[in-house]
């Protein structure tokens, strides 16, 4: 492990509500080291925005918690608003169409499984909460994908790409193609790509702003995904994904 950085994270915690600003003297102090070296700590995490340093005169200053951690906070509550609205959602559509049902977001250039339930039926897929993959495998990973602004969306595009679990080379001309697919039918399909005689489909979710901020991915054998069953399937889930966006405060 990095120890500078482990160094710089217990600074923060010596931030409490009683005392939201400390000096150089005091974070020293209290951190045990020398002020040389909580000085290159600070200067490196107000850079980073997780410290703001207020100057009270010439030899004197205060440090205290920055706006960048506030802005990290949001996005871990606005994580699980996400998945604690949309798992009643997800409980209910699995007992009605017994597959596994996921919730996927997009973190960084991949994809992250955020919450799961699973059908009942013998067997598994392999998936799990907090697995990532790249953006362009499976049906939910691939909606986001389409979803993305067009300069996130070219990086990906540029490449290079895995081999699909059925043995499939991805290619950008294909892949761009099926992006134009999933927009103009509002939803995402595929068959083996993360795992072999799997099919999935996936259908956005909508946050207050009309941002696709997630997708609900269904997925299980494929011999379960034909005839009216998938008719239902889709449907259903659909209507899943409907709902928690309007949870949300999607009035689309």
């Amino acid at each position: 492990m990095n120890q500078s950085v482990i160094k710089a994270m217990q600074l923060l915690d010596l931030f409490t509500e009683k005392e939201n600003e400390l000096t150089l003297h005091e974070i020293s102090e209290r951190a045990n080291i020398p002020k040389s070296t909580a000085y290159r700590l600070l200067m490196t995490l107000e850079s980073g925005g997780m410290l703001e340093k207020r100057i009270e005169s010439k030899h004197d200053a205060k440090y205290r918690l920055g706006l960048k951690l506030l802005e990290l906070g949001e996005l871990v509550a606005s994580r699980l608003e996400l998945r604690n609205i949309a798992l009643p959602f997800m409980q209910t559509l699995a007992e009605q169409i017994n597959e596994a049902i996921h919730l996927v977001i997009v973190n960084q250039n991949k994809a992250t499984y955020i919450e799961k339930v699973d059908s009942d039926r013998a067997l598994r897929l392999n998936t799990r909460i907090g697995k990532s993959t790249p953006l362009y495998i499976g049906s939910g990973p691939k909606l986001l994908l389409a979803y993305l602004p067009k300069e996130k969306q070219n990086q990906i595009l540029a490449g290079p790409f895995e081999t699909l679990a059925d043995g499939r080379v991805v290619t950008q001309e294909q892949l761009a193609q099926e992006l134009n697919e999933i927009r103009q039918n509002g939803y995402a399909f595929s068959i083996g790509e993360q795992d072999l005689d799997t099919t999935g489909i996936s259908y956005p979710i909508y946050n207050y702003e009309g941002k696709v901020i997630a997708s609900l991915a269904i997925s299980g054998l494929s011999s379960y995904y034909e005839g009216e069953n998938f008719e239902k399937i889709k449907k259903k889930s659909q209507e899943a994904a409907q709902n928690i966006s309007k949870q949300l405060g999607f009035r689309g």
